[in-house]
């Protein structure tokens, strides 16, 4: 680059042949004495060795010589200084380039170097170059670096003792940016521009300055430390060979290379890029993504993501990180918190917990435990005030006053920070803790929370966790969650997959292995389609636990298409402060359909699907189980169905469409099927008909409807006659409701069908 041949810029000062009236004995401002008028010089038309030259008699001790015209400092162009001279007579001076620096206003621009080198004149007759070079930026091979400088008056000193006679060759002034320029017409580097690279001067202005001349250019930070105070924004590419060091609160938005990579060469620390980069895509419009662009970012403690932004605490635009992974690496920072403290609970506050002793000292997403005290719970907030903690659900049975103890699990991604966060996506994301971290915790507030394609490696207690509302609309795509724990038996794992507390969840085409639950949904409206979960282990007659559990009784959802392998659907109200059935929905709105259901090695006790309720009354009302296949190997179970009565049992005299029906059983003792077609054979004569429907009935429900009789060949009377006439029905007979009673006209024997329902199907 060559701003003369560029931009047509006057550089060169007049020849002395063309007087001398321009050329100053002072500092060569406005007003300043000339050496048209001195009497100290002469313009000589022939030298032997200067076609035309100045001839000088040196009268002060700094005999000065100034071009008065205003020649432009621009930054990132660097300008050299020259001129020949040559001793005459009289004793020997030395010389130099000088300057003067002028900045707005026609004021002088202090603290700058404006002398060059000196030489001293040796001998007579010889001719000797001098020359600097001027420039804004602190480059090797500058000799004056001159920073808000807008002019300067250029020319030479000579120094020394008085009485001498020198020869000066007309001064040149040449642009030699190329000189320091790798690529002439692609960087702009921001030395250019005022950048200092010290770690302490604020380069801030210097990299907008550099950015706002690149006009397409590729910005260049060479090696330094460049310290920003300030916000920043790139709008050109740039390229790092320095670091930049900001306070957490300022941004640094690069416009074109928005990229963890580009972020990584910024910082030189993966953490501290990360989060910079996250803060920039939370605050720059002109992106919807991070692309990690594959890098592995080794994590020493947890991320808190709302601190990493720092300046808000919702978000609802749509945002992505993706491709990349996330590497949870030995650090004291992923230790478990522990608190206890008393509190007291009432039902009649069911989210709050009062009276809480150290409160202080209770982290938001703690996970509470204690008596009465269902799966996931965790801690929403803390006033501390008021010594309260809000919960994420309700306690089934902890009334009163006791110790409760508070866990806080440390995530590798922990956006609790977050009243609200709404619709942000983690894509194409390996996230390993390594035994070490849990994952992902969402924002209190929001939804849409969307992962896919996402790999939840090894977490130690949680592959995902929702301490409030930020699950609203959580969809879980394409991913697979690989539990720590796949070396040991079911009945010793602790680690859960995830929990949601609200509604419509959508969990898709998802491989979870070995937790001891895959998740806890505390919602209705959630669709489960294309899964394999899978939470078996090696014991002989092993312990089997639940795998997705329901924790509100209507449930409006679907599983379908899934292949659920040694573990149980699970349904239960324990986020019910008031369990027992009073104005709330019970037990249904379930469908299970078309999936693979898979035990292997366990004990003739388990059961695939286990409704159990935390307090009395309850019913089914609305559960459909079709086109299943029920599979047991190495070992049958008794039934696919059970109700667990650990705290209550169901009220089987109000079960509401229910259907059971085109399921296929296999290692399965008791096949179930509702309704179900019964085949009795009466063979004494008798008036009354006794059925027993056990064990066809799901739950060992009670045979309360007959959708129809039909007679199987002949049923004869005492003479051997056909009985013509059906029967008519009382249903629920028996000590335990399972019986039908058939009435006939007339004793009789012989073959029936029933079509037996153990619910009122409207």
């Amino acid at each position: 680059m060559n701003k003369a041949i560029t931009d047509g810029l006057q550089l060169m000062p007049p020849a002395f042949a063309d007087g001398l009236s321009v050329w100053s004995s002072g500092d060569g401002t406005p007003g300043s004495d000339t050496y048209a008028g001195s009497g100290n010089g002469v313009y000589v038309q022939s030298d032997q060795n200067f076609a035309g030259c100045l001839e000088i008699l040196k009268t002060a001790s700094t005999q000065k010589l100034r071009y008065m015209g205003e020649t432009p400092i621009i930054p990132g162009c660097y300008l050299r200084v020259s001129a020949k001279v040559k001793a005459l007579s009289g004793p020997f001076p030395s010389v130099r380039v000088a300057a003067w620096a002028g900045g707005a206003g026609g004021n002088h621009v202090g603290g700058l170097t404006e002398v060059g080198p000196e030489v001293t004149l040796t001998s007579y007759g010889e001719v000797v170059e001098v020359s600097v070079i001027i420039g804004t930026g602190p480059r090797g091979g500058v000799d004056m670096v001159w920073k808000d400088v807008i002019y300067g008056h250029f020319g030479l000193d000579f120094t020394g003792p008085t009485g001498g006679i020198v020869r000066v060759e007309d001064l040149v002034i040449e642009d030699v940016t190329s000189v320091f320029l790798r690529d002439m017409l692609g960087l702009v580097d921001v030395r250019d521009y005022g950048a200092v690279g010290d770690g302490t001067t604020d380069d801030s202005a210097a990299f907008e300055a550099a950015d706002a001349a690149a006009d397409g250019r590729t910005v260049f930070v060479p090696a330094g430390t460049y310290r920003l105070n300030n916000h920043v924004t790139i709008e050109n590419h740039i390229r790092f060979e320095g670091t930049l060091s900001m306070a957490a609160g300022h941004r640094l938005v690069l416009q074109k290379n928005f990229d963890l990579p580009t972020y990584i060469d910024a910082f030189g620390d993966e953490q501290i890029a990360f989060k910079k980069a996250f803060q920039a895509l939370l605050n720059n419009s002109g992106h919807e993504s991070l692309d990690m662009g594959g890098r592995r970012v080794q994590l020493t403690e947890p991320v808190d993501m709302q601190a990493a932004e720092g300046s808000r605490n919702s978000f609802a635009t749509r945002r992505v990180i993706r491709n990349g992974q996330l590497e949870a690496v030995d650090s004291p920072k992923w230790d478990t918190q522990t608190v206890t403290s008393k509190g007291t609970y009432s039902a009649s506050n069911d989210r709050t917990l009062t009276e809480v002793t150290n409160a202080a000292n209770i982290r938001v997403g703690s996970l509470v435990t204690g008596n009465g005290v269902g799966r996931e719970i965790y801690v929403r907030d803390v006033n501390v005030a008021a010594k309260t903690v809000t919960l994420n659900k309700a306690l089934y049975d902890a009334e009163g006053t006791q110790t409760f103890t508070f866990q806080r699990f440390q995530y590798m991604l922990d956006f609790s920070g977050f009243e609200a966060l709404t619709n942000f996506i983690l894509d194409d994301i390996e996230m390993n803790g390594m035994g070490r971290a849990s994952c992902i915790m969402l924002a209190k507030g929001g939804g849409i929370f969307h992962v896919r394609d996402c790999f939840i490696n090894r977490p130690k207690d949680r592959g995902l966790t929702s301490i409030g509302s930020g699950c609203q609309g959580l969809t879980i795509d394409r991913c697979q969650f690989l539990s720590d724990e796949m070396s040991l038996p079911v009945s010793q794992r602790v680690s859960i997959g995830f929990n949601a507390n609200h509604n419509d969840v959508k969990i898709r085409d998802t491989r979870v292995v070995r937790f001891k639950h895959f998740c806890i949904l505390g919602g209705a409206g959630n669709l489960i389609t294309g899964n394999h979960w899978f939470h078996g282990d090696g014991e002989d007659l092993g312990v089997r636990k639940g795998g997705i559990i329901f924790t509100t009784p209507n449930t409006k959802s679907v599983i379908t298409g899934n292949y659920i392998d040694n573990n149980f659907i699970e349904l239960t109200n324990e986020h019910d402060a008031t369990p027992a059935l009073g104005q709330q929905y019970s037990f249904g709105g379930l469908t299970v359909t078309g999936n693979i259901f898979h035990v292997n090695d366990t004990g003739d006790w388990f059961s695939f699907i286990v409704v159990k309720p935390y307090g009395p009354s309850h019913y089914i009302h609305g559960l459909s189980v079709t086109g299943n296949t029920f599979r047991s190997l190495n070992g049958n179970i008794d039934r696919v169905e059970k109700v667990d009565t650990t705290f209550a049992d169901l009220d089987y005299t109000r079960m509401r469409n229910v259907l059971f029906y085109g399921n296929t059983f296999n290692g399965v003792n008791e096949e179930i099927v509702n309704p179900s077609m019964i085949e009795h054979d009466q063979g004494t004569r008798s008036d009354k008909w006794t059925v027993a429907t056990k064990p066809s009935l799901p739950f060992g429900g009670r045979a309360r409807v007959v959708e129809g009789v039909t007679m199987s060949g002949k049923v004869t009377d005492a003479q051997g006659n056909a009985v013509t006439a059906l029967p008519w029905s009382l249903t629920e007979q028996g000590s335990d409701g399972t019986k039908v009673e058939l009435n006939w006209p007339t004793a009789c024997k012989g073959k029936v069908w029933l079509r037996v329902r153990m619910d009122r199907p409207l």
